[in-house]
């Protein structure tokens, strides 16, 4: 088999997740701020910032099925001066639910997943106001990023197994969930799941289905009932994981090791049938899967990180284009964690995929007078660059997600000063908009803006931020950890 039973993440050493901050110990330089305030000059920095055009953006978003994965339109709030809007503090943390994997918002709620619960938090200034927190039967294994239309989502759990030996760790029930109200809707035991770890499982949504992977086996779920679709078991060739939203895509391995070949299928997510199939090139190490419509790959071909994206025809599966991540950082792959730990196929932090452009950062400039980073557009048919957004010094940018022709990042913050912001950034026209300035806590900053150590989503006019992994303060071991915070607009209040 191509995992063995994992150490358990709940209780193994930090040490790994250490070195992976040490990687990025730079994006520590420069934090500052005290608390959520009101950037210092907003009023005058709204007339540097000139309005997105009028693009597709400008028409209203396509009206959805409630089974369907969400998709939904931003327009630049009344004021881009930031206001606390949540912020939930843990406050009994423990190794063992120190890890916080999933972060989801809707128009009223910022939802956790939390070790062995959910949790959701009313966006409410000023206070720390839980809505509900939903017990699970286990530790959270997989989480997907989506939720649909009408605000549910799925994740997987490690349920106790009763005689089985200690740190197995076996992740085979799934539980659907309704996020506006934290019910439990259904939950399933997945078949054949004996080795489904929290280090090779992943969940996908797309339209009225909930399909998980692990490597040794497959199932998909009908949303409304619960009722299985399909499943696969044992084989030469198994479903890895899956990316879904608009479509469901399939990574296939055949083989083991370094003999192993890739493929990537798009499936009928009702029967599981293959609708075409796309071959990866023979000694590639490794694949993802960040976006299934239109589909993306990224692969890790020679090397241990991501070499090349690959953008294939929507309709078929042919190639369209092969595009080099040669300096730059999708940051795809065991992120944050120490561990490839709940579900990192479709998962890359650095990458954005828009409708026909995808958007990645580059990597860290060393040079002090030089922007930190930049997040550039390339165009989908031909792999061409077709733009560039360009951070600050010490201000690294980050891509959140598309909007139509826009792409929604976040700036970190240096100083008192200079705030943090979310922007909306048109790269066909080169025009951007401001959507809030900020500043993050001091003590927090350096890990909620590196999308390696936190996890941030913009929805609804909030931005939202949560640590991958929440740590004590060495000084202050029995104090309260920030779990979420988020950012809205103060409006135009005076």
């Amino acid at each position: 088999m191509s995992y063995g039973p994992p150490p358990s993440v709940y209780t193994e050493s930090a040490r790994s997740a250490d070195r992976t901050r040490d990687r990025r110990r730079r994006r520590l330089l420069g934090g500052a701020a005290a608390v959520v305030v009101a950037a210092a000059l907003v009023a005058g920095a709204v007339a540097l910032w000139p309005s997105a055009g009028g693009d597709a953006k400008a028409a209203q978003a396509v009206r959805q099925a409630p089974d369907e994965v969400r998709e939904t339109h931003e327009t630049a709030p009344a004021s881009p001066e930031g206001e606390l809007s949540v912020q939930h503090n843990e406050d009994k943390l423990t190794a063992d639910t120190r890890y916080g994997p999933g972060l989801w918002a809707t128009d009223k709620l910022a939802v956790r997943g939390v070790a062995t619960r959910l949790e959701g938090y009313r966006i409410a200034p000023g206070q720390d106001d839980t809505a509900w927190s939903l017990k699970l039967d286990g530790h959270i294994c997989a989480v997907s990023r989506d939720m649909t239309a009408d605000h549910r989502t799925a994740v997987v759990i490690q349920p106790p197994h009763p005689g089985a030996a200690a740190g197995k760790g076996i992740c085979d029930e799934v539980v659907f969930v309704d996020l506006d109200t934290g019910k439990k809707l259904w939950q399933r035991k997945m078949p054949g799941a004996d080795f489904a770890y929290v280090t090779n499982t992943d969940l996908a949504l797309t339209k009225g289905v909930v399909a998980v992977a692990w490597g040794h086996g497959s199932v998909a779920y009908d949303m409304a009932s619960g009722a299985k679709l399909w499943n696969t078991s044992t084989g030469a060739c198994q479903d890895q994981g899956y990316a879904g939203g608009r479509a469901l895509l399939a990574l296939v391995k055949c083989g083991q090791s370094g003999g192993a070949a890739y493929r990537v299928q798009k499936l009928d997510a009702r029967t599981g049938k293959p609708r075409w199939t796309y071959r990866v090139s023979q000694g590639v190490q490794g694949v993802y899967l960040p976006s299934a419509d239109p589909p993306v790959l990224a692969v890790e071909a020679g090397d241990t990180d991501v070499t090349d994206l690959i953008t294939l025809v929507g309709t078929d599966g042919r190639r369209r284009a092969t595009i080099s991540m040669s300096g730059y950082e999708p940051l795809c792959g065991s992120t944050g964690f120490s561990g490839p730990f709940f579900g990192v196929l479709d998962k890359c932090p650095g990458l954005v995929v828009g409708r026909d452009r995808l958007y990645v950062m580059s990597k860290e400039s060393d040079e002090i007078d030089e922007p930190a980073n930049r997040v550039v557009a390339f165009d989908l048919q031909k792999g061409t660059m077709a733009g560039k957004f360009e951070g600050r010094p010490f201000q690294n940018v980050v891509p959140l997600r598309a909007d139509g022709d826009d792409l929604i990042l976040y700036r970190r913050s240096i100083d008192e000063v200079q705030p943090a912001a979310v922007v909306a950034w048109n790269s066909r026209t080169g025009r951007e908009k401001p959507y809030l300035f900020f500043h993050l806590p001091e003590g927090d900053e350096g890990a909620l803006s590196d999308p390696e150590q936190g996890q941030i989503v913009y929805e609804h006019g909030h931005v939202f931020f949560a640590a991958r992994e929440m740590e004590r303060d060495g000084k202050r071991p029995k104090a309260p950890v920030l779990s979420v915070l988020g950012v809205g607009s103060a409006g135009l209040r005076h």
